[in-house]
């Protein structure tokens, strides 16, 4: 039996976990069609989702068509849970991109097409709700070949809009306009079918026509559409057809070596992890030794799969499937288990662009606290934990209000804490300006002002814009201490860790990136020569203070987020629109004029849109859109935002020596 494990994505509210339910029932898996407001649907098991009527987490179902085993893996459709979705992306064969038909194509919507496109995932669309009153079928059709792509087909037509007893009836061979806006859209993308077509039309038969559809649906070049309904099943055995014949099964040898992926980390009632793990290759059995690609190795206790709605217990998981498995203590969310996919992205989405500081209400709270945080952080690392022990205070980053909202209501229901939050802030980055260098010296003796039994140089340099860091050794093998680190290998990786963690706090408190990092010096000092010699502490510990000088002599920039904007208002308001626009830092780069109304397109600090989001009502009588994403990092202007320190502060050698003597 072939395996697809299929996403369902959407904008928020567009009914994709209803569409799952729908979706369940047909398949025969559930005998009643649960309601996200009564809180009753199969996937949105956590109180939290039950209470707000939407999906915080990612959830797995299964259920069978014919001789094809779905994994249904229904994700959040608000932006502010957007990670949630990024993990999802990295196990799909394939996904449905679900669109009301009343509302239409909105911001996240935009933003889930652009990166299933660019992942080239095979996508379907499902228009939902057109029974709903204002319910859109040419029109929409327009706005998804204006505003998502143009390589679309309507697999069929819809009626009776905004009733309760609305349909869709599916295309077939007799329907000539259907027919021939197939092999136009095909004959653009594949140049030997159009060669057989145009030699002879006689021989590109309706079966070719749906065969060459599937394949290349399958390749991420076309993307039918559907319409539906998932409240009344209208269109929904349509879609269901569509996705058996036009997405592709899972792919992987069996008998191969181990791959997977872990996209979902969870705590069992008595504490202990669980992973869900795409397989993309090989067999993982009850009592194999797994190993990850951060060296981590933990014994498999338990396997369970996907089955007919729910999980069953299995000795093993094999390639395509979707199993959690029980025992890896010391997994993390992204982790490759056993060897690593070459082809696999790290980040698809914007980071979180806000941080804010998490007080206990009650002081003796702050340790279970941490241990909360901690957890959650193994759900979402994108929140991104990080303590301020002279301040005794904890930050996360976030997406949004609302996640804010659902970390308190989170540490509030299932930690028993009761926490309040500081004031958002935004969270800035820091690049450097220019090439900066920086040695010390090994000692030869330890002194109060030179305690490290090391030489280390570095030099920091700026790199390509969202590269990252890079660290390389440009030092002779003989001057690296193997005999503490065992391997060259081992070194590099050790100091690696070492920058990247010293380089989440720059000059002004921001996390650095975007530089290239290379050791230039090294040098140790070995047991017989002098008692206790070099030690791996000597390197770590000096380590930062070297890069701290390096990187003030490079100096950094400070950068805000900045997002990209399409607004439409009316004509009328253009010019206070425009003006108030300007004192948010709002900068229009183009627009245009569409009957009486204009389309602006253009960037604004994320700091500021939230104010403009507020403002717009008034100035355009309730009548203006704005969507908003993540673009890019800019230079800040004028005073340069700083941000407080959590670390020892390596730029200040004698608060530096005094902290960290205490604890070597």
């Amino acid at each position: 039996m072939r395996t697809l494990n299929l996403g369902i994505l959407a904008h928020v509210d567009a009914g994709k976990t209803t569409l799952t339910e729908r979706l369940l029932h047909t398949a025969g898996v559930i005998d009643e069609i649960g309601r996200v407001d009564d809180g009753s649907t199969q996937t949105d098991t956590l109180t939290l989702e039950r209470q707000r009527g939407i999906t915080i987490k990612s959830a797995v179902v299964s259920f069978i068509i014919d001789d094809v085993t779905v994994n249904l893996i229904d994700t959040p459709g608000h932006p502010d849970f957007i990670a949630e979705v990024e993990r999802v992306l990295n196990v799909l064969d394939g996904a449905v991109l679900v669109i009301s038909a009343v509302e239409g194509v909105q911001s996240q919507t935009r933003l889930l097409m652009r990166t299933l496109q660019r992942l080239r995932i095979p996508t379907l669309i499902f228009v939902n709700k057109i029974d709903r009153g204002g319910a859109q079928y040419v029109s929409l059709l327009h706005s998804i070949s204006e505003r998502l792509t143009q390589a679309i087909i309507p697999m069929g037509s819809a009626s009776g809009l905004g009733t309760r007893s609305p349909s869709f009836t599916p295309y077939g061979a007799t329907d000539a306009d259907f027919t021939s806006g197939l092999v136009d859209l095909l004959a653009d993308h594949d140049d030997a079918f159009l060669a057989a077509y145009v030699d002879d039309e006689a021989t590109v038969s309706y079966p070719r026509l749906r065969d060459e559809l599937a394949a290349q649906t399958g390749k991420a070049l076309v993307h039918p559409v559907f319409f539906g309904s998932a409240v009344t099943g209208a269109g929904v055995d349509e879609l269901i057809s569509g996705i058996t014949e036009l997405l592709p099964a899972a792919e992987g040898d069996v008998h191969g070596p181990v791959s997977g992926v872990v996209f979902k980390v969870e705590r069992a009632q008595a504490g202990e992890k669980i992973a869900y793990v795409r397989m993309f290759s090989g067999t993982v059995r009850v009592r194999d030794l797994l190993r990850s690609d951060r060296n981590e190795e933990g014994k498999v206790t338990g396997v369970s799969v996907f089955d007919r709605g729910s999980t069953v217990q299995r000795a093993s998981v094999c390639a395509g499937q979707i199993g959690r498995l029980w025992g890896l203590g010391e997994v993390r969310i992204g982790d490759a288990i056993g060897e690593p996919r070459t082809n696999q992205e790290s980040h698809y989405f914007a980071p979180p662009t806000l941080e804010t500081v998490v007080v206990p209400r009650r002081p003796a709270d702050k340790g279970a606290l941490h241990v909360a945080l901690s957890q959650l952080a193994e759900q979402d690392p994108l929140i991104d934990v990080r303590q301020d022990d002279s301040r005794q205070e904890m930050f996360v980053s976030l997406y949004g209000e609302v996640q804010k909202e659902v970390v308190g209501a989170t540490l509030a229901n299932d930690y028993d804490i009761d926490v309040e939050f500081r004031e958002t802030t935004m969270i800035c980055i820091e690049r450097p300006i220019g090439v900066g260098a920086a040695v010390e010296v090994l000692p030869k003796v330890r002194s109060p002002t030179t305690p490290f039994l090391a030489t280390i140089g570095l030099r920091i340099e700026p790199a390509a814009l969202d590269s990252g860091v890079q660290f390389g050794l440009d030092v002779k093998v003989g001057s690296i201490p193997t005999h503490v680190y065992k391997t060259v290998e081992a070194f590099h990786e050790a100091m690696e860790r070492t920058v990247l963690e010293t380089l989440r706090q720059g000059i002004y408190g921001w996390e650095v990136t975007d530089c290239t990092v290379t050791m230039t010096d090294c040098d140790y000092q070995a047991p017989p020569r002098g008692w206790p010699g070099t030690t791996a502490s000597d390197f770590r510990v000096l380590t930062p203070l070297v890069l701290m000088g390096a990187l003030k002599q490079a100096a950094t920039a400070v950068c805000e987020p900045i997002q990209r904007f399409h607004l439409e208002i009316p004509s009328d308001t253009f010019g206070a629109t425009v003006s108030a626009m300007a004192r948010l830092r709002a900068v229009p780069q183009s627009q245009e004029m569409r009957g009486s109304s204009y389309t602006l397109v253009g960037e604004i600090p994320s700091a500021r849109v939230h104010e403009l989001q507020q403002q717009l009502p008034a100035l355009t009588r309730g009548e203006g859109l704005v969507e908003c994403e993540f673009d890019s990092y800019r230079a800040v202007p004028g005073k340069v935002p700083t941000r407080p320190r959590s670390d020892y502060n390596p730029l200040n050698r004698k608060e530096y020596l005094l902290h960290v003597m205490r604890r070597v």
